[in-house]
């Protein structure tokens, strides 16, 4: 496709979610490399005035680089939809269900795609049956979040109650996980192709939100260390649990690997990170792809029938 028949690209970034901050930087690196290739792009800071300016400066195309709330959770998506507006990434289906960790576990499990046990924290959980149940360290997590907010590694009862009271914080759903000892594995989806996986490798207790923003400390392996063939079956499930959710265009899918090498899906993300720390520029880097080719692919899932 001809840039130029791209037409006028709205890049929208920012918004009201929690990972706001890191969504402006994701849509200023995804705007200039725009631009150096000659899109007509404009980034845009998302509020309640987005959806008309879009529809009255009669934008064609939007790529999405809203994340969190609002912009990875279907919300955006159906908005468009509505206006009859291209966009970036998964439709609304497999933007809701990537967002939500607890249906994406419901789906995955019923299919056949393991992901870690896990028990959902209400009121009146008795914790100690939740620690026979999955054991210690368990994992605490909202359920729709992303960028590792509101997630804690609870060792020992007292730690979990005062995980649970801080996930709730971001989420009204909370899930406790069991914890999965192994190495933990990144695969970006890029339209059909599975990119290179990524190892990710951190001195903190987990690959949490300063790992993956702030530190320069955190490692990122590829090749991953797993054999080719290893590697090829983890990409087909990979596509596996992405399709599964109804996910279309691109995104990540994050796995953890047991001792034996067993792996888990953890979670799909439909709008990754393009930061400077972010994984899927780094797959992509590794598959021959540098960050400006990169964006334009992903700006051509806009045209992909959802």
């Amino acid at each position: 496709m001809s840039r130029r028949k791209f037409g006028k690209v709205a890049v929208l970034m920012g918004g009201p979610s929690a990972e706001r901050e890191v969504s402006l930087k994701t849509g200023k690196a995804v705007l200039s490399a725009l631009q150096r290739q000659n899109v007509m792009a404009r980034g845009m800071d998302a509020d309640k005035s987005t959806l008309r300016i879009l529809e009255d400066e009669k934008f064609e195309r939007v790529f999405i680089a809203l994340h969190g709330r609002w912009g990875e959770d279907g919300v955006i998506q159906g908005a468009l939809e509505m206006l009859d507006i291209r966009y970036t990434g998964s439709g609304v289906l497999g933007s809701a269900l990537a967002m939500d960790k607890l249906r994406s576990k419901y789906l995955w499990s019923a299919t056949g795609i393991p992901t870690p046990d896990f028990i959902v924290l209400a009121p009146g959980t008795d914790l100690d049956e939740v620690v026979v149940k999955l054991g210690l360290p368990v994992f605490v997590k909202p359920v729709r979040e992303g960028s590792s907010l509101g997630i804690s590694k609870a060792k020992t009862v007292a730690e979990l109650k005062s995980a649970w009271e801080m996930a709730a914080k971001y989420d009204d759903q909370v899930i406790a996980e069991r914890f999965i000892g192994g190495a933990e594995i990144t695969c970006s989806i890029l339209g059909d192709q599975a990119l290179p996986l990524i190892r990710i490798e951190t001195d903190r207790e987990f690959y949490d939100y300063e790992a993956k923003y702030i530190l320069d400390t955190t490692r990122y392996l590829c090749p991953c260390g797993l054999s080719s063939a290893q590697e090829m079956e983890l990409q087909s499930l990979a596509r596996r649990a992405f399709t599964t959710l109804g996910c279309s265009g691109w995104g990540r899918v994050d796995f953890m690997l047991d001792n034996s090498g067993k792996p888990y899906a953890l979670e799909v993300n439909t709008v990754p990170g393009m930061t400077d720390h972010s994984l899927v520029p780094k797959a992509a880097k590794h598959a021959g792809m540098n960050f400006d080719e990169l964006v334009l692919r992903i700006l051509e899932t806009a045209d992909v029938q959802r």
